[in-house]
């Protein structure tokens, strides 16, 4: 067991006076490449992370749920059957219980409510769910999912919904949906319960086709850094939703039901039928869907070492079309690739959170002073940096 195992049983402990009935835990996220492209029937190239999220779950004798966490000060208790009274959250209204608790609540709603669960999970006993995470928060790097994650394997389980990997992504877009009230798309669950070692999930946003691409990151002789700007960001603030609705908005004026259905070779048509900013906003995602495409085609017959031109040109696009980057971000890919970085780009939804550089394995104290150079020549906070790979999906730990 790791370390954060250790804290959530050590607080599933200190809250029931019991060791818990088991410990589940799902991953963080970094996207190698595809952003703000799942909402939009798209495609996505995310891999899971080392980082996790830990949920110790034990049953209870009555029909309530509690929740508490090593991030928060006191727990939080409802009843199973008020759970319908507290969701769903319109989208951009705060949840009536602290927000950190409406993750694992919300996927306690949504799996009672879930297409294909049993008719088990309708008389599932009550339950003290304990939490503790290594997964960066509010770093772009899907902490929420990983929340989602490890709670709707946990309950799953223990409430006997019989459902697969895909049925619990759902329930896990759902609570952030709707129950967090976060207008999310569903490649964050998706990448943290499908995750694999050495390996990127290439998904197919409207079919929820996965498909695993090797990436041979420590065979080829590269690292993943990952820096985090400490520029804090929030999916269910108005930035998100707003170039969501821009999204929307282009995809009626062209006469489609998603993006998707948009080519790079409309893009002209589009031009002369947008303002300059939905079109601007429907440029990144349209020629985003291809990078995509050309990422995965590029790692499987030239290898990792040649996708950086792409990793760029998707943070072009970020920066300018969708407006999506802050200074902080910038400054940590520009400072990145002038050290030799092969590739560099924010990930994530934007307005802060993380960027993450592809470098030589040898490289990685050079980029990270650099990195470090650069903000302190800004003032900026100092960035936290770490290497990441890619690793396993959601699991039960014990």
């Amino acid at each position: 067991m790791t370390t954060t195992d250790d804290a959530a049983t050590a607080l599933f402990t200190e809250l029931t006076g019991c060791a818990p009935a088991g410990v589940w835990s799902a991953p963080g996220r970094v996207n190698l490449i595809g952003e703000h492209t799942d909402y939009n029937d798209g495609f996505v190239l995310p891999f899971a992370i080392p980082h996790r999220t830990v949920a110790a779950v034990g049953p209870r004798d009555d029909r309530r749920i509690r929740v508490a966490s090593t991030f928060a000060d006191e727990p939080v208790e409802v009843a199973i059957d008020e759970l319908a009274e507290l969701f769903p959250t319109p989208t951009g209204k705060a949840p009536a219980v602290p927000e950190w608790a409406a993750y694992p609540l919300g996927v306690a709603w949504a799996l009672r409510q879930a297409e294909g669960a049993s008719d088990a999970v309708i008389t599932g006993a009550g339950l003290d769910i304990a939490i503790a995470s290594d997964v960066p928060v509010g770093a772009g790097l899907s902490s929420s999912a990983a929340i989602e994650g490890a709670t709707a394997s946990a309950l799953n389980e223990l409430w006997e919904a019989g459902l697969d990997r895909i049925a619990l992504a759902r329930v896990g877009r759902r609570a952030e949906n709707e129950a967090v009230g976060a207008p999310t798309g569903i490649m964050d669950q998706m990448a943290s319960m499908l995750g694999e070692p050495d390996a990127a999930i290439f998904l197919d946003c409207r079919s929820l086709d996965a498909n695993l691409v090797p990436v041979g990151i420590a065979e080829a002789g590269l690292a993943i850094l990952v820096m985090d700007t400490r520029v804090k960001h929030a999916h269910s603030t108005g930035g998100y939703g707003e170039r969501r609705a821009a999204c929307e908005r282009g995809a009626a004026i062209m006469g489609v039901p998603s993006l998707r259905d948009v080519s790079v070779d409309d893009l002209p048509r589009a031009e002369e039928l947008m303002d300059d900013v939905t079109f601007r906003r429907v440029r990144h995602v349209v020629t985003e869907n291809q990078r995509v495409l050309d990422t995965v085609r590029v790692l499987r017959e030239e290898g990792a070492r040649a996708i950086g031109d792409l990793l760029v040109a998707s943070h072009a696009s970020m920066r300018d079309d969708f407006e999506i980057s802050v200074p902080e971000l910038d400054t940590a890919v520009e400072a990145a690739l002038a050290a030799g970085a092969i590739g560099a780009r924010m990930t994530g939804g934007g307005f802060g959170g993380a960027a993450i550089a592809l470098i030589e394995q040898d490289a990685v104290q050079h980029v990270t002073d650099a990195v470090n150079a650069a903000f302190a020549a800004s003032s900026f906070t100092a960035p936290v940096i770490f290497t990441v790979t890619p690793s396993a999906g959601a699991h039960r730990d014990a």
